[in-house]
């Protein structure tokens, strides 16, 4: 196959890299302070180019979690429907999945950061993640949870009316890693199996 042009080759960069700038950007400097202009700089082209792939910064932001969390959750998703075993496991496997990916990730932690410290500023920001990450998200799991009592494996309860608890305590660990981490380190791998722990004892039937 011949290989393009180095210019060519370039141009198609441009898109990821400026993201990857404006990724910096916010984790330095927050969503509100930062500019278009320095990510610009970060991505070593000039105001306009970004301009030409992304007309402000909250498309910059869809465009991140589009590129960094929508696979995180697609995969979920996949792996939700092509699963064989027991809804217990799947879900031990998805929670597990949200901790690598997720929390222990200081890029998708920083857009968590972003929509938990701006989200009421910025409320379109709240609205695009929920609209494309938290209604998909919700429905994987309220499925498995329907699966999971009607093959009499879960018991039921109001935790299937709100299935995101099931994933509060990772919501807890993030937040603990982006605010006092510095203090005291979390043992993340301790607290994903305590997470398991209660969460599969209060819906798995005994």
């Amino acid at each position: 196959m011949v290989k393009g042009k180095p210019r060519e080759r370039r141009k198609d960069e441009r898109p990821a890299e400026i993201l990857q700038a404006a990724v910096d950007e916010f984790a330095e400097k927050g969503f509100a302070n930062a500019k278009i202009q320095s990510i610009a700089t970060r991505a070593g082209v000039a105001k306009g180019t970004v301009y030409l792939y992304y007309t402000t910064k909250e498309e910059i932001f869809e465009a991140i979690v589009r590129d960094r969390v929508q696979p995180v959750f697609a995969m979920a998703a996949a792996m939700s429907e092509q699963w064989q075993g027991s809804q217990a496991d799947l879900l031990r496997q998805i929670i597990t999945h949200f901790y690598g990916q997720m929390i222990e990730n200081d890029e998708r932690r920083m857009i968590l950061k972003t929509l938990i410290s701006e989200g009421e500023r910025f409320s379109e920001l709240a609205a695009f993640y929920h609209r494309e990450i938290l209604v998909g998200g919700r429905k994987m799991l309220r499925e498995l949870i329907r699966k999971g009592i009607e093959s009499g494996e879960f018991r039921d309860g109001l935790y299937a009316k709100e299935p995101m608890v099931l994933v509060a305590p990772a919501i807890h660990a993030a937040i603990w890693k982006m605010t006092f981490d510095s203090v005291e380190k979390l043992n993340t791998r301790r607290w994903l199996d305590a997470h398991l722990e209660v969460i599969l004892q209060g819906v798995v039937s005994k």
